[in-house]
């Protein structure tokens, strides 16, 4: 497991977000958003718009409506490993349909979706020990909004 955190160094001045929400595991997404907000109003984020849908599987479809109105979209979900394989259907839809959103439409689509074996894993990641991955979405966003503008100024390593 990698315990490696990012840097980012985010200026949002300027550009509108939308954070798209699942509501399933709300104990976990509401202090991804948490993070979100943090990131983004740290930043100076022009606008940003709070959604929320039922769960990780409608995150896609939500973005693909937002995609046309922002300069980011960021992605937040929480999906616990059970016992069936719904699992796997769920996390999969997820992540290929917010990708092929970022594709199709250029608008950058953080993930910020978390896929963990346990509850334990999952608040490590809201907040805990492993950081907020909500937070580093947000900042994925920013720097992905600035690369789309305009490639030869985007942040280098």
């Amino acid at each position: 497991m990698s315990r490696e955190t990012p840097h980012f160094t985010g200026d949002a001045r300027g550009l509108k977000f939308a954070v798209v929400v699942s509501r399933f595991n709300s104990g976990i997404t509401e202090k991804l958003l948490q993070g979100a907000q943090e990131a983004l109003s740290k930043a100076g984020a022009a606008s940003v718009s709070v959604f929320y849908v039922p769960g990780a599987f409608e995150l896609p479809l939500a973005a693909r409506k937002l995609a046309e109105a922002y300069d980011g979209i960021i992605a937040l979900g929480a999906v616990i490993r059970g016992e069936t394989p719904h699992f796997d259907y769920v996390c999969d839809a997820a992540a290929h349909g917010l990708l092929q959103v970022s594709l199709e439409t250029g608008t950058p689509v953080a993930f910020g979706v978390l896929t963990t074996d346990t509850l334990a894993q999952a608040e490590a990641r809201a907040g805990g020990e492993h950081g907020n991955k909500g937070y580093d979405a947000a900042m994925t966003a920013i720097e992905m909004a600035h690369f789309g503008k305009a490639p030869s100024k985007a942040i280098g390593k």
